[in-house]
This record gives C-alpha cells, structure tokens and sequence, in this order.
C-alpha cells in the first residue's frame, strides 16, 4: 500500500462527488474493469498528492489536466507530484480536459496499450 496523508480524504471525497466532466467521462470507460479486467480509482490519495486515477495492477495514474494545471503554480504542482508518481515506480499519463473531449478513442487506446 502506497502511504497517504490521512488528512486528505474529505477533499478526495469531495473530489470523487465533484468530478469535472472529462473526468465523469473517462471514468465511464474505465470503471467497473471494463480495461483488461483492471481496477481503476478515482481521486485516489498518494502521499501527499491525491491522483486523478489510479490502476495498481498496471502500476498506471492517470490525470485530466484542466486550465488550472497549465499556470505557472500548477505546473510546479504537477512537477512535484509527477516526480513522485515516478519515484514509487508508477507511470503517468497526463491528458487535456480538450483531448478527453476531442479524441477519446485515442486516450483509451493509448491507457489500452500501457496496462
């Protein structure tokens, strides 16, 4: 089990009621294990960052990014938790808010290849 700041589950919760729409809409096509037959979570806390989601079988996090992660604190934010994605041996795949929306089939193709 990855280690987590226990502090952070009420915002998770908050997270997982409150998704935005690209994240509603990924999260139809990977849910209930329609990938492979892996679990993915949602809003998922790791260490000090909670993941948009989260596959541990295919040691896989996925974020939606929206307009506020391309601002010059977000992108320091994102830094920070990718870096630590990738310290616990996980891979990350970041995609637009726009790209869910545009080219979905190419998002599910490219987590499709990667579990």
């Amino acid at each position: 089990m990855i280690p987590y700041d226990k502090s952070l589950k009420d915002y998770s919760r908050k997270l997982r009621k409150n998704m935005t729409d690209a994240e509603k809409l990924l999260w139809a096509k990977v849910r209930n294990r329609q990938m492979k037959g892996y679990q993915f979570y949602r809003q998922k806390i790791m260490g000090n960052f909670i993941v948009d989601f989260y596959c541990p079988k295919g040691k896989l996090v996925i974020e939606i990014d929206g307009g506020q992660h391309y601002s010059d604190e977000g992108k320091e934010k994102d830094k920070a938790r990718d870096h630590f994605i990738r310290s616990i041996g996980l891979k990350i795949f970041r995609f637009s808010d726009r790209e869910v929306f545009k080219n979905l089939n190419g998002v599910m193709e490219k987590i499709w290849d990667n579990l």
